[in-house]
This record gives C-alpha cells, structure tokens and sequence, in this order.
C-alpha cells in the first residue's frame, strides 16, 4: 500500500529502489557498450564552482507541518559541484523505480517522502555513461559535515547535513538501513560505484549518502 508523502512497505520499496538502481549509470543511457572500466576511465577535474543558494530555510518538520511541504525542484551539493534540477521520478510498471532519463540531472523518488518531510528522502542519479561523468559523479566524495541543499516550489531551502558516506554491494544491500522509517527528516543520494563489471557492463555497488535536515540556525 502506498501512502501519501511516505514510502510504501519495507519489503516494497526495497525491491522498487534496488532493483532500479541497479540500472543507474548504464543500461538504457549505453554504459554497458562503453567497454572501459567505470569511473576509472574519466579524469574527474576540479570540482566546479557552485555556491551555496540563498532563501528562507525551511524549518523542522513536526506532525502539524507534514501535509504541507512543498514539492523539490533544485538540489544543490556545493562540496562536489552539484547544481540540478530534480525531476520526478515514478514507480514503472514492473514495480522499479524510474531512473532519469539524462545523466545531466537527478530525480527525487516520488514514492518517498518529500525532502524536509519526516522519513527518508530518496534521490538517484547517473554516475557516468559513455559520454562521461554523470551528475553524481563525485558523491562518493562527499564527507560528513558537507550540506546539500534541497530548494522546493515555495521558494524555501531545505538544507541536510550529510551524516555518513557508504558503499554496500548491490548482492548484500541493507535495505532497512537505508530505507527503513526514521522520526526525522532524512535524505538519501543514490548513485552506482565500486568494481565496475566489464562483462555484465555493470557497477557491482551502490554508492548512498546520508544526511538528516538542519534547523535555520545551522
């Protein structure tokens, strides 16, 4: 069952996000016919320039504010040089979880809260494809104390504080871990890493990030 501004069950959303994510970085956008070996094929550069973005910063959330927040537009991660729009990404017909359709942008999971709602936001993007690095392609480098900034339709800025950087092998991902219910408003960046799979054309692991929102007085 799915509820409004919440993930569906565990066991759901476990097999709707791994089983997508499984596909971020190839697939479809041509990383399987690469024939190089991932990230590792791509000099990374200096990070670009991005600044923090400047707005009102949305407070915590609590029960009576949940039915209220706005939907997410933007994402910024000045640490890495991320600036990109988020668009919306749904649940396919076979039970996966969309992927964005460009490496050049990240999605936030509409199945999950929204960022700044209580529970865990989810938002993916590519690491790469044949054509280079994709929008996430420097999250594994992101550290704790780094902030990611979620601007929303209202104008408001939900900021995150990441929390923790972990590479769990697709074979063994801790699906309650990363997706389990949480009584705070938490964020969760997605992307593929570690060993590419020259033969399957495959990252054996994903890459996820942990942040829970900051207050306005961060």
């Amino acid at each position: 069952m799915l509820l409004a501004g919440s993930l569906v069950t565990l066991a759901g959303v476990a097999g709707i996000v791994i089983g997508a994510l499984g596909g971020l970085g190839l697939g479809g956008l041509g990383l399987g016919g690469l024939g190089l070996g991932g990230r590792g094929a791509y000099a990374a550069g200096p990070v670009p320039h991005v600044a923090e973005p400047h707005g009102p910063v949305a407070r915590l959330p609590d029960a009576a504010s949940e039915a209220q927040v706005p939907k997410p537009v933007f994402l910024v991660i000045p640490a890495i040089g991320v600036r990109t729009r988020l668009v919306r990404l749904g649940t396919t017909g076979q039970g996966a979880m969309e992927v964005p359709t460009t490496t050049s942008v990240a999605g936030w999971y509409t199945a999950s809260p929204r960022p700044g709602a209580i529970g865990p936001a989810v938002i993916a993007g590519h690491v790469d494809s044949y054509k280079g690095p994709g929008v996430f392609y420097r999250l594994a480098k992101l550290r704790p104390g780094d902030r990611a900034f979620v601007l929303r339709a209202n104008g408001t800025l939900a900021v995150f504080k990441i929390t923790q950087v972990r590479l769990y092998r697709k074979a063994a991902f801790p699906a309650p871990a990363v997706y389990g219910p949480v009584p705070y408003a938490a964020l969760r960046l997605i992307t593929c890493g570690g060993y590419f799979d020259r033969g399957t054309g495959s990252y054996l692991s994903n890459v996820v990030v942990f942040g829970s929102q900051v207050s306005p007085a961060f």
